[in-house]
């Protein structure tokens, strides 16, 4: 059983109501829009970090990190790209790709809108955290909790950061 932390649209921050929701995963997610490296550098060590860029990362994080990651956890497997649309709209290629990579999860970030649906013509199951930074227009920040065993999700949660601008 992997514990895992998913996080998107950091845009350049991070508190401490975020880290410590992130000390018990095994593994984080970032989904795109770190904005500043220094976002990850805060992290709680020692854990398996899977990070890509997003459409507001410079040229140093697209250096440093891929802008799609595909995956195995657990015996599932798992696509993440930052701008991916949601089901049924997908962004341009993307249901091409996780047909290709036959994943059964797929991660994006972008939307700023915290949405977790199981497309049936997929076979998938979509999930977005939502933003945990302050920039943006979502109201609430969210990021999501859960543990992947044998293939499956379990314990899947949503977890409320706080009104964006309230530091």
């Amino acid at each position: 059983m992997k514990k895992i932390g998913l996080i998107s649209d950091s845009h350049g921050y991070i508190d401490e109501h975020v880290i410590s929701h992130l000390v018990d995963v095994d593994e984080i997610w970032h989904a795109g829009d770190i904005g500043d490296l220094s976002v990850l550098s805060q992290l709680p060590k020692e854990k398996v970090l899977r990070i890509i860029t997003g459409n507001i990362d410079d040229q140093e994080a697209r250096n440093g990190y891929r802008e799609e990651l595909w995956f195995e956890v657990e015996g599932m497997k798992i696509g993440m790209i930052h701008i991916g649309g949601k089901p049924p709209q997908y962004a341009k290629g993307v249901k091409n790709l996780i047909r290709q990579h036959g994943v059964q999860l797929f991660v994006c970030g972008h939307s700023h809108i915290c949405k977790v649906e199981f497309d049936k013509n997929l076979n998938c199951l979509y999930m977005n955290p939502g933003a945990m930074g302050q920039s943006g227009f979502h109201i609430v920040r969210t990021m999501l909790l859960f543990e992947i065993e044998s293939g499956k999700i379990q314990n899947l949660r949503v977890v409320e950061l706080g009104k964006r601008g309230r530091i």
